[in-house]
């Protein structure tokens, strides 16, 4: 075992038995308690998304069923890499449902099974999807669909709970204290840890809040995509919640890999949002040039830059790049590695806040997705 592994095998077991509740959960032989407990400090190398302790840098597995150029990777490349992933230090797995549909949950399912008690391990519900075919429905959070949705992943993971259980989108018909109400009796029985909510509205978060603590909200957040910050990052901050970034590279955009030349297959989600359009992507160019900038600096990648600047916006953030390379992988591990002065910092800020990002960051079906309210009970 290496050491990178013994420390965060060692640090997993301080935070679950270092407190009364953790304890008394171990002795009743349920979660329920460690689920409940209080946010502490988190170790070297990992941060706290409400009271679950993550690595600092987390693996999206959306793509491992089909990439953005709508390759379809090897299975078993794709496990090796999850299983590389967790030698290298990254517990935070991240998946949903809808990824396939349910494809990407039975791969992270296979490719976590020997070291499934040292991870955590994110899923979502929030979509209705048929349940012969996988064809996309429609959003829904009702609560019979959510337990469909949680039984299912729980059977496709091969795992008896989940870390973190996020609703993927807001449903606008059913109110956040059924949905609450109905993830806080799974926490009861063992089949949820802590819960958080994605692209939601400010309000419907608050409430939430109130309603069963959130450990972590989850949405689109990179130098190419800062909207979060005037509402939504400042209230994760003032409640004690965890916020995790998607696409925290921009879909690839920041690592460099999309110029001007660069075209999309028809698939490509890159394809539908506005922001790759030509006479938009030129413009939103002096982002990628910046980040190159600094990995000039720093001697180090473009991409890293991109995360590491995530990682200093806040002890609370922690992104969850996706990749089916494995060179990509350790790159982004890696990225927690690169730091920046308070000075450094400051000027990299106001860099980055200068470019006005042209065009949208995805088609409009899903923007009209973000930030959307619950109705009240």
């Amino acid at each position: 075992m290496s050491n990178t592994r013994k420390e965060i095998n060692s640090s997993r077991r301080g935070f679950l038995t270092g407190t009364a509740v953790a304890t008394a959960a171990f002795a009743l032989g349920g979660r329920q308690a460690i689920a409940q407990s209080s946010q502490g400090a988190a170790a070297a190398g990992r941060r706290m998304l409400g009271g679950l302790e993550v690595s600092e840098i987390g693996l999206g597995v959306q793509n491992m069923h089909r990439t953005f150029h709508s390759l379809i990777p090897d299975r078993k490349d794709m496990i090796d890499l999850i299983r590389a992933a967790y030698d290298q230090g990254v517990t935070f797995f991240d998946c949903a449902e809808v990824y396939g549909p349910y494809t990407c949950e039975e791969i992270l399912g296979e490719a976590m099974v020997p070291f499934r008690d040292d991870i955590q391990v994110a899923t979502k519900f929030g979509f209705d999807l048929d349940s012969d075919t996988g064809a996309f429905l429609g959003v829904t959070s009702r609560p019979e669909r959510i337990r469909a949705a949680v039984e299912g992943s729980l059977r496709r993971l091969k795992t008896d709970r989940v870390e973190l259980l996020y609703q993927h989108r807001v449903d606008p018909e059913v109110p956040i204290d059924d949905v609450a109400g109905t993830v806080k009796d799974l926490i009861d029985e063992g089949k949820v840890l802590y819960w958080g909510l994605s692209e939601a509205g400010p309000r419907t978060l608050r409430k939430a809040h109130e309603s069963l603590p959130v450990a972590a909200v989850q949405n689109e957040y990179s130098m190419l995509y800062r909207g979060v910050e005037t509402e939504i990052l400042p209230l994760t901050r003032e409640l004690g919640i965890g916020f995790v970034p998607f696409s925290p590279l921009g879909y690839g955009f920041l690592t460099g890999a999309v110029d001007m030349q660069t075209t999309f297959a028809p698939s490509d989600f890159r394809a539908l949002t506005s922001r790759m359009d030509p006479e938009n992507r030129s413009g939103n160019m002096t982002l990628v040039e910046i980040a190159q900038q600094w990995a000039a600096r720093k001697n180090v990648k473009a991409s890293q830059i991109a995360l590491a600047w995530l990682l200093a916006q806040g002890e609370n953030v922690v992104p969850i790049p996706g990749t089916t390379q494995m060179p990509h992988l350790r790159d982004n591990v890696s990225a927690a590695q690169v730091m920046f002065t308070d000075a450094e910092l400051s000027e990299l800020n106001a860099a980055i806040r200068s470019v006005t990002v042209l065009g949208d960051r995805a088609p409009d079906f899903v923007m009209n997705w973000n930030g959307t309210e619950a109705p009240d009970a």
